[in-house]
């Protein structure tokens, strides 16, 4: 006989995989998204982009690159989405998008712009554009604040900015 925390565990793998299942009908563009093996936070902050930015998902992944621009020059984006204090960066996309979420459901867009800048803010850091490095949100949030909406990536019209703080 199983004990109640691994009866408990049972139903709550059960329903991670109902939102999963939830979660694949909502945003068709990610058909092949949402697993549970690693790959589901950053899932999910890319359909958060796609809903407020602009942008097209590639359909099948695409080393660097999560999106397009949707509009010219189409332009790369990469997407990345943490629960966590510190987003990360492996290369100079042409625009970087980082999500900050939160357990209540809230996110925030911590960066959009130009990768070069948070390039040229840690040029000095050994591995940059090299390897994959963690950079603090409130440090990305600071070089976000000083990048003109021109080199932003444009909002959808539609897109629903009602509790989210879009820098």
């Amino acid at each position: 006989m199983e004990n109640k925390r691994l009866q408990k565990l049972k139903t709550e793998i059960k329903n991670l995989h109902r939102s999963v299942s939830i979660l694949k009908e909502l945003f068709n563009s990610k058909h092949s998204g949402f697993t549970l093996d690693g790959r589901l936070v950053g899932d999910i902050g890319e359909v958060i982009a796609e809903e407020l930015f602009q942008i097209k998902l590639h359909t099948k992944l695409v080393k660097y690159y999560d999106a397009i621009t949707l509009y010219e020059p189409e332009l790369n984006v990469q997407i990345k989405a943490t629960f966590k204090e510190s987003l990360t960066y492996n290369h100079q996309p042409d625009y970087y998008i980082g999500i900050k979420m939160n357990e209540n459901g809230e996110y925030k867009v911590i960066y959009n712009g130009p990768g070069k800048y948070i390039h040229q803010e840690y040029s000095h850091r050994k591995g940059i554009g090299e390897k994959l490095l963690s950079f603090p949100i409130k440090k990305l949030e600071e070089i976000s604040s000083n990048i003109h909406k021109t080199e932003r990536i444009r909002m959808r019209d539609s897109a629903v900015t009602g509790k989210i703080k879009v820098n």
